[in-house]
């Protein structure tokens, strides 16, 4: 019996074992009797008596009908997080932090989620797990530089903590390379790109997620405002950019989203401008919002105090004189140097943080994809909320640190010092020397002064 040769098609040998082209397996109906793969026409029988026949598919809902169900649902949860966000606002600092703790986590899982469909088809169980570590082991780091550098005075009188706190960073480095070293030796032949792949993608994701968000976190211990500002004024900019452009635009601006327009850009951008004026007028009134975080208790009722930033306060600018007025002749106006800041993230949030949608968007055309996920109701994913408000965030931190704030020395700045650079005797005499200052000054008595210069003997 001769062997069939290699290359040769057998056109019945697809329908013997009722195999369509797409991989799925057809029903005996479905196969016409000539091999051929068209679908038989069958006879209807006669219904029974008694029995009327009932259609096995329900009408399909009209568009008009989906479209209401998705805009009673998207107006529903749109109201929900307004109202979750002020809450947290409102109740103090530390919801706020949890919020974008949840968010970050959030959006981190919804990207890395587009790159884990062949990892569960590959049962590549390490590689996930592996993503999560790095997740973990990156707000290790981050959240402990923002610890240590807002509650020094704290972390370091901690008799636990200072360990952690004086090595935090080779601490964190050590994690990282714990990790590096468990990818590279669960790395599998055949499975070589998708895993380093992976690896590129997660430490994408970290870094557009994960890093920029802990620059939003620190805007909050920085006052309020530096944290609440940014993220309205790029909803401001989202909600008039649609506005102004179904209401007079015309020309398309970037191909991966074709339904923005160069005018809705425009028009969203000046009025972004007007609100971000008129919130910072707002908010410089209360110092919950302008004051740097000194209790983690604080609310909206209890207020902060401090001695507000020189940008909050009033300002007289004069005018340079012009050459066609008479000497002597000038302008000049009083305002708060708040308010050209304010002008200049409005302008970031209106000109710039919009291309970070236009990149989630690129992403999602590369994946096919519609949305992120389906986290938010009607709205799709975090990410999808979110994907203006990282770089704008992490703008607002950088031109904060820049222009805005003072690095003054203070308590614990010093307390730094004293420990990390300086051995126990010196310190000990440090302590002498500020009880001696303190008592000239009235503060305490000699006996305290007294009580402190027994200090040696009793670390003998």
């Amino acid at each position: 019996m001769t062997k069939p040769r290699r290359g040769v098609r057998f056109p019945n040998r697809a329908t013997n074992g009722h195999v369509m082209m797409d991989g799925r397996r057809s029903s005996m109906s479905e196969l016409s009797e000539d091999g051929s793969g068209s679908p038989l026409k069958t006879k209807t029988l006669p219904p029974l008596d008694g029995i009327s026949e009932k259609s096995a598919q329900e009408p399909p809902v009209s568009d008009y009908e989906k479209k209401k169900a998705n805009f009673i649902t998207r107006t529903f949860w749109t109201f929900v997080m307004i109202g979750l966000f002020f809450g947290a606002l409102f109740s103090g600092h530390i919801y706020i932090i949890a919020c974008i703790t949840a968010v970050q986590i959030i959006s981190f899982k919804e990207v890395i989620a587009i790159a884990s469909v062949p990892s569960r088809a590959r049962q590549l169980r390490p590689t996930k797990s592996l993503n999560w570590y790095w997740l973990a082991t990156t707000m290790y780091f981050l959240y402990g530089e923002t610890v240590i550098y807002y509650f020094k005075h704290i972390v370091l009188v901690d008799r636990v903590l200072l360990p952690l706190a004086t090595h935090h960073r080779f601490i964190s480095f050590v994690l990282y390379v714990i990790g590096f070293v468990f990818f590279v030796a669960n790395l599998k032949a055949g499975h070589l790109k998708f895993q380093f792949t992976n690896f590129a993608w997660t430490h994408m994701a970290l870094y557009l997620i994960v890093v920029q968000a802990h620059f939003v976190m620190n805007n909050v211990f920085e006052g309020m405002i530096w944290f609440f500002l940014p993220a309205s004024l790029v909803i401001c900019n989202d909600i008039f950019a649609y506005i102004c452009g179904i209401t007079f635009g015309r020309t398309q601006l970037i191909k991966l989203s074709p339904k923005k327009t160069v005018e809705g850009f425009v028009g969203a951008w000046i009025m972004t401008i007007v609100w971000a004026v008129l919130l910072t007028n707002v908010l410089m009134r209360s110092k919950y919002f302008i004051c740097p975080v000194n209790d983690l208790g604080a609310n909206i009722l209890t207020g902060l105090e401090c001695d507000p930033n020189p940008v909050f306060l009033p300002h007289t600018y004069n005018l340079p004189q012009l050459f066609f007025l008479p000497e002597g002749t000038g302008f000049s106006f009083t305002t708060e140097p708040m308010q050209f800041h304010a002008i200049v993230l409005a302008t970031f949030a209106s000109l710039i943080a919009p291309f970070g949608g236009f990149f989630a968007s690129g992403l999602k055309r590369t994946f096919k994809i519609k949305d992120f996920g389906d986290s938010i109701p009607g709205h799709g994913g975090m990410t999808d909320r979110m994907d203006c408000q990282f770089i704008m965030g992490f703008f607002a931190f950088i031109y904060f640190q820049t222009f805005i704030a003072q690095h003054n020395v203070n308590f614990g700045n010093v307390m730094e010092l004293a420990i990390t650079g300086l051995t126990l005797d010196e310190q000990v005499e440090l302590v002498k020397g500020m009880s001696r200052y303190l008592e000239n000054q009235g503060v305490w008595g000699p006996e305290v002064s007294l009580a402190h210069e027994s200090l040696p003997l009793r670390i003998a």
